[in-house]
Formats: structure tokens, C-alpha cells, sequence
């Protein structure tokens, strides 16, 4: 494995030893350089010998620099080849419910271990090889987020339609013997992977604790286009009661024992079950957020926070409109009633996007589109700023999901739209308009 470097930074230990951009990278102390990994661990010690390749020549060259000082190389990606793809045929995979047209980067099923330990990305062990496991232990790269769905191998199998799915549990007790810390997610499916085989599945994780530092479980996602896909059923009230229970039962007795409640339902199940969500203290340090467990709680809690310590006039005026799912609306609309007692003299609007696109089944705001927004919204009463979740938007914060770009759905709106993170102190900076640090 060789790989190209991209750029040199300049008074670099790189730099000062003449290497160029354009340059293959082929090997740090020995060891062959296959992605950013490699490279961050290989390129620690103080003395390094690379090999390189230049212009077809073999180069040795020896570096020698402070032991946290960068070696100073750069290259066109993060994986340096490419991405690995997922090879399991889930019953469940929101990819596979997607319609035809978008654009391609949409449909590349994931499973990449390496985008787990750069940024998170939940992988499912089937696709990893001898040599991924090894490097993960020798790195001790920490944590590893694997989306498990059941401790059953034979269900796992069935589930994920790939007849290494069960065996690849194993993995989990190797990489926990290796203390290895490992965050966990259960997609439920209603009758397939709940009820007895979730308690199972609890059970199961919860021996390998504490290097399962986590377990999320979260419903299935079903679009309306479903059709020839494996048959599944959306939770009901019954259902999503039925999940919650299951899951408090055993955080309960959990924490009894360990400290940690260790399990979380995603907030969809007590939208849908019609619960209270959990206070603040019972989400521990929020270990799932990214799994949408204790968002609503997360966001409530710092917004009440922000709110009590805001100090503007009594008569502080600002007006705004808010955008956001179908889900999150009678929150963001009981966040802004409570500005608007305070500050008595702010106009706040908020709208309720529905998924027209994908379906009513789906509510969450990270999967509306700019073509919904902007059909529901056109003919609404709209300030000259919008606020919208950022998760709307692909990571570069410039288009939604369907390729509508930002600046297309504010000239359609007339109006200046401005994402906001899942946070309370920034989603108040944002409908007050002001920058909150200043009033602290």
C-alpha cells in the first residue's frame, strides 16, 4: 500500500528534510501506511525512518522531531483509498427505502471502520478483516461504536441477511477483553428484535460492561417507499410503551448495581408511547445524543439555563420565524412561548415541516427536505430570519437532502436562513439575535 502526499506544511520536520507533495508515501519505522490511521500512530516517535517514492526512486529518509510535534504531511483524504462498503442486506436499511434521482453520495451504504474511529460512524463488524481487528487492538483505538441490533447470532443473521453477522459478535468479547471501549445501538424492529430478544440482547451487552460504555435503542425508520423491501410495521403507542418498559426495567436494576443505567430508548419511543421524557440526571452524561437519545431533553435543559441567565430589557423586541419536524415542534414551540413571556415584545413564529418526501412516518428534522420546506412555507407569514436545525443540511451546511441548495430556498422564502445546532445556549442566541456571551 503507497499514498500520495497531498501537501508539505512548511518549516515542517517534513519540510526541512526535502520532502516534496507528490511524493508516495510508503512505509513509517517499518510499517506499510494504508490510511490517516497509520499515519497519526507511525508518525509519533521522535525518530522516524520513511520511505518514500520519488519520481519513481525509492527514498530513505530519516526524521527526527519533538515527540507532540507533527511530522507535517498531508493528504487528499482521511482514508487515503477507498471507503469500504457495506456488504449486509439489513431489513431495516433506510438506504434501500429511498427513492431514484438523488444524488449518488446518498446511496453508498457505509460500514467503514476507520469513519468510526474518525468520526463516529456506527459500524457493524462484518466487514472487518484480521488485520483491522489487530490494528484497532495495537492502536487501542477507543471506542468503537457497533450497531449490534441483537445479541441473537442466528437472528443477526436473518436480520442483517449476512451469514457472517452472527459469528462477527464475537468480535465484541475480543475487543472488550482487549479493553476496548465499545458505545452500542439497536435498531428495533416491532416483533422481530423487541421484546424478549431486546431483553436478551440487554442482558448480553450488559455482561461485557464496562467496556460497553452504552447501549441506544432505536426505532425503525420507514419511508413510503418500501415496496418489495422486507414486510415491517412502524411502533404503535402499545409498541413503543412496551420498549420503554423493557429498557427502564433493566437501566433500573443496572444502576443499582453498576451506577449506570448503561441503556437509553431513543426519544421517538416516548413521542410515540406519549411519555414524559426522562429528566436531565437519567441520561447520565448523554453517551447516545447522536442516536437521538435525550435530545429533547438535552436542548430543554440548556435552553432553561440559557434563558434564566440572558439579561436583556424588558422591552427587547426581535422577530423571527423557526422551521423543524414534525417531532420536535411541540418543543421548539414551548421554548419559544417561554421567550416570549419574558420578552414580551419578541414576534415568534414557529412552523411544523411534515415529510411529504418520505413519508408521514418519518418526523425527524434531519430528514426534511428543501422541497418540503419551501411548499410549506411559501405562503406562510415568514420574518426576514429563518431558523432551521442544521441537521437539515449536509455537514458543508450548504444543501438539504434533495440537492436543494441553501441559497435556492431563501430566495423562494425571501428570507435569510440561519441553521442552528441541538444546542440550548445557540438556539437562543439565534432567536434573540444577539451574541449571548455578551450578556453573560
Amino acid at each position: 500500500m503507497s499514498v500520495l502526499i497531498s501537501e508539505v506544511v512548511p518549516r515542517s520536520p517534513a519540510d526541512k528534510k526535502g520532502i516534496k507533495s507528490g511524493s508516495t508515501l510508503l512505509s513509517i519505522n517499518g510499517h506499510e501506511i494504508h490510511d490517516v490511521l497509520d499515519y497519526d500512530f507511525y508518525s509519533n516517535d521522535t525518530k522516524l525512518h520513511i520511505v518514500l517514492n520519488d519520481s519513481g526512486r525509492n527514498k530513505k529518509i530519516t526524521v527526527r522531531k519533538d515527540e507532540d510535534e507533527d511530522l507535517g504531511l498531508s493528504f487528499e483524504t482521511y482514508l487515503m483509498d477507498k471507503q469500504q462498503h457495506c456488504k449486509n442486506g439489513c431489513i431495516f436499511c433506510f438506504i434501500d427505502q429511498m427513492p431514484k434521482g438523488m444524488r449518488e453520495s446518498l446511496y453508498f451504504k457505509d460500514d467503514d471502520s476507520r469513519l468510526s474511529f474518525l468520526f463516529g460512524n456506527y459500524i457493524t463488524l462484518t466487514n472487518l478483516s484480521e488485520r483491522d481487528v489487530e490494528r484497532i487492538i495495537e492502536m487501542h483505538i477507543s471506542p468503537v461504536n457497533v450497531s449490534v441490533h441483537t445479541m441473537n447470532p442466528g437472528l443477526r443473521v436473518k436480520m442483517m441477511k449476512n451469514k457472517n453477522a452472527g459469528k462477527s459478535l464475537e468480535l465484541l468479547y475480543r475487543l472488550a477483553d482487549a479493553g476496548i471501549k465499545l458505545n452500542t445501538q439497536l435498531v428495533l424492529c416491532p416483533d422481530i428484535n423487541d421484546g424478549e430478544e431486546l431483553r436478551y440482547s440487554l442482558e448480553k451487552l450488559g455482561e461485557l460492561y464496562p467496556a460497553v460504555q452504552s447501549i441506544a435503542a432505536v426505532p425503525v425508520g420507514l419511508t413510503k417507499f418500501r415496496q418489495s423491501l422486507y414486510p415491517l410495521a412502524g411502533y404503535t403507542k402499545k409498541g413503543a410503551e412496551n420498549v420503554i418498559d423493557c429498557i427502564e426495567s433493566f437501566a433500573a436494576g443496572f444502576l443499582k448495581k453498576n451506577g449506570t443505567r448503561l441503556a437509553f430508548a431513543a426519544d421517538e419511543f416516548y413521542l410515540k408511547a406519549g411519555r414524559k421524557m426522562p429528566a436531565d440526571e437519567e441520561y447520565e452524561d448523554y453517551p447516545q445524543l447522536e442516536n437521538g437519545v435525550g435530545l429533547w431533553t438535552s436542548l430543554e435543559t440548556e435552553f432553561a439555563l440559557a434563558l434564566e441567565e440572558v439579561d436583556l430589557p424588558d422591552d427587547y423586541a426581535e422577530k423571527v420565524s423557526l422551521a423543524t419536524g414534525e417531532a420536535a415542534y411541540p418543543l421548539i414551540l414551548s421554548l419559544c412561548e417561554a421567550v416570549k413571556r419574558k420578552y414580551k415584545n419578541c414576534d415568534i413564529d414557529v412552523y411544523k415541516i411534515q415529510n411529504d418526501f418520505f413519508g408521514e412516518n418519518i418526523t425527524v428534522a434531519g430528514l426534511i427536505t428543501g422541497k418540503d420546506l419551501i411548499k410549506q412555507l411559501q405562503d406562510k407569514k415568514l420574518h426576514a430570519r429563518l431558523i432551521i436545525p442544521s441537521v437539515m443540511l449536509r455537514s458543508e451546511g450548504d444543501m438539504f437532502l434533495d440537492s436543494v441548495t441553501v441559497e435556492e430556498a431563501e430566495e423562494k422564502l425571501g428570507v435569510k436562513i440561519q441553521p442552528v445546532s441541538n444546542d440550548g445556549y445557540e438556539l437562543l442566541d439565534a432567536i434573540l439575535n444577539i451574541e449571548y456571551t455578551d450578556n453573560l
